[in-house]
């Protein structure tokens, strides 16, 4: 009997348990419904607007790199948040349109830059982001840089500032532009893996870090003329910002050593005294001196401020519903990333991607032209012939196509813009490099070292060719090295016809060799130099549009509803419970799977690439932080 009453007991207390259980579980539930309805809410809504106060400062500071378009894995912006990073990439056009809006916004007393985040930006961007500035300042706004110390890319547009300010113990960071990069040659013969190397042009470049162990004369030598071309466009840019004497800029970098050492190392002061900074202060100092025009706030202990982000989302709350369904509508397709076959993946242009794009583009009633803007050097010849033809079709249409082109539209990105109706760059955009090559390694070198060897036969002399455990053929490489070549005299004879250029002066300034914008201009590879702005305009008035009140609109890549829902708010969620070592961990496993998407990116179906490798290094910190 007592067995009996204490297993029903026993029953009694698993049975209040698993009640228990189920109305947690039930109200976790609930919650997280509610959770979800809530983020949902906030998705479509916007979320409550910030309130723009008056007499503020807007504060631009951009972190990680400037780009065209917001194009990251939303779990790497989760994993960024988590640990309480910044963004790893801002949108050029949001701080040009932050400027734009303040200007005429009498709650805006000034703006102020803040760029020591900025860890990677091309002059043509900066540039960009300069010409804002000035508008800025024509409206009778001051711009006030702020930074505890400047690095070479991010201070050409902090030069423009009314007050460069610095910290005591920061310094201007400049050295000038470099290409250095290495060489596998001799590690690769020690691995017994050859690679057989397929190229038009002696200045294709590209394969040699395959294929020698320093870099060719002709390349050495192209690489000076268009590096020589941006550092002059710096230094001048610089120059001319800060009213320095001529060669200032060049001087500030020869004669940093001397200076220093009579200074006792003092690089706040020198660069005072070179008159790249007009103040040294403190960030506290800085604050205080701030708060005397627009005042403290004590929530936070700082000036009263805006960030950019928070006073655009304000704005375009306020800001009406614009009419559509109208004509007048200027497209935007932007080309970011080495350019694949197929869709791509995220930080990449694919081929299908972009052509599905401008198909849109095409298809819509009110497109009445297109601006394709160009930041890549290029990659497949398929996938970049694919995106040309949609161009063609285009302009086939009716709706003319003007490419602007940013920090770098090299070998595929030039052959995707050559059939625009107009091509707009930067003197300092990298462009050219036309010219195509092809890359096939064998390992059977390597194995035999181990042991291993290939044989077997085929029915033909082609068959098994292209195995990787077996050497090329003279024959296979003959076949090669003719699609080669050919897809070479395509790509020349594409620029001849759509440039109406001489093919035989298209074959001599292609070749492989990288040109800057301003040479590429008197080329005749471009048409005009100026940005984004201009060439939408260009547009504009190519389809006869009103130059002021055309709709310029963006063409995003769908990358699916994941990607679509988590990115607006991988900006605003952090866990701070989570262990620092699970989100060193997350990080960590991300940067893997980049190498992943790295050979992903080796994708052409016929192994032909118009690829540059020709980012100049624009100087990294020397601090330590």
């Amino acid at each position: 009997m007592s067995e009996q009453q204490s297993s029903s007991a026993l029953g009694r207390f698993f049975n209040r348990l698993w009640k228990v259980a189920v109305i947690v579980y039930r109200a976790l539930f609930i919650l997280s419904l509610a959770i979800g309805l809530f983020v949902m809410f906030t998705f479509f809504s916007g979320g409550t607007p910030p309130k723009i106060e008056d007499n503020v400062a807007l504060i631009l500071a951009p972190s990680g790199a400037l780009v065209e378009q917001i194009d990251q894995d939303p779990g790497q912006h989760l994993v960024e948040n988590l640990r309480g990073e910044p963004p790893s990439q801002t949108l050029l056009r949001d701080l040009i349109d932050a400027l734009d809006l303040a200007r005429d916004d009498s709650r805006i007393a000034f703006a102020v830059l803040k760029l020591d985040a900025l860890a990677d930006a091309g002059l043509p961007q900066l540039e960009e982001l300069g010409a804002a500035i000035k508008r800025f300042q024509a409206a009778g706004k001051k711009v006030i840089a702020y930074s505890p110390w400047y690095e070479q890319a991010p201070y050409f547009a902090a030069a423009l500032a009314d007050e460069v300010v610095v910290d005591p113990q920061g310094m201007v960071h400049i050295e000038g532009f470099s290409v250095y990069q290495n060489y596998f040659k001799d590690a690769l013969d020690k691995l017994g893996v050859r690679i057989n190397v397929f190229r038009v042009g002696e200045y294709k470049s590209a394969v040699e870090p395959f294929t020698r162990n320093d870099m060719s004369e002709d390349a050495r030598q192209a690489n000076i003329a268009w590096l020589g071309d941006l550092w002059t466009d710096y230094a001048q840019g610089v120059g001319g910002a800060r009213k320095l004497p001529e060669n200032g800029v060049v001087n500030y970098v020869s004669g940093m050593r001397q200076a220093l050492e009579a200074g006792g190392g003092d690089t706040a002061a020198y660069a005072r005294k070179a008159g790249l900074v007009t103040h040294v202060e403190t960030l506290k100092q800085f604050r205080q001196r701030m708060g005397a025009i627009v005042g403290i706030d004590d929530d936070h202990g700082s000036f009263r401020q805006v960030h950019f982000s928070e006073y655009l989302r304000a704005m375009q709350h306020a800001k009406m519903p614009s009419a559509t369904g109208k004509a007048g509508k200027v497209a935007l397709v932007v080309v970011q990333g080495e350019i694949v076959d197929g869709p791509g993946d995220v930080g990449q242009a694919g081929g299908d991607t972009i052509s599905d794009l401008l198909d849109q583009a095409r298809r819509d009633k009110d497109v009445a032209a297109v601006v394709l803007r160009v930041d890549s050097p290029g990659g497949s010849v398929w996938a970049s012939e694919q995106i040309r033809r949609e161009v063609e079709a285009l302009k086939a249409e009716g709706k003319p196509v003007v490419a602007s082109m940013s920090t770098v539209a090299a070998s595929g990105g030039y052959w995707i813009s050559m059939d625009a109706n107009q091509i707009w760059a930067h003197s300092t955009t990298i462009t050219g490099s036309i010219g195509i090559f092809g890359l096939i390694p064998t390992i059977d070198q390597a194995l035999g070292k181990v042991g291993v060897h290939t044989d077997g036969v085929g029915t033909t002399p082609l068959a098994g060719s292209l195995r990787l455990d077996r050497p090329l053929s003279p024959e296979i490489s003959s076949i090669i090295q003719s699609q080669i070549d050919k897809g070479y005299r395509d790509f020349i004879g594409g620029v001849s016809k759509a440039r109406k250029l001489p093919l035989e002066k298209v074959d001599e300034i292609a070749r492989g060799r990288v040109w800057s914008g301003g040479d590429a201009k008197a080329l005749g590879l471009v048409d005009q130099l100026g940005g984004l702005e201009d060439a939408a305009d260009a547009a504009a008035k190519l389809a006869s549009l009103d130059p002021e009140s055309y709709q310029l609109e963006e063409y995003s890549p769908d990358r699916g509803f994941p990607f679509d829902f988590l990115l607006p708010f991988s900006g605003s969620i952090r866990l701070d419970f989570l262990p620092a070592g699970t989100t060193r961990w997350l990080a960590t496993l991300l940067q893997r799977t980049d190498a992943e998407r790295a050979l992903r990116s080796l994708n052409d179906p016929r192994g032909m690439y118009a690829n540059c490798y020709c980012t100049p290094s624009m100087g990294g910190s020397i601090m330590g932080r």
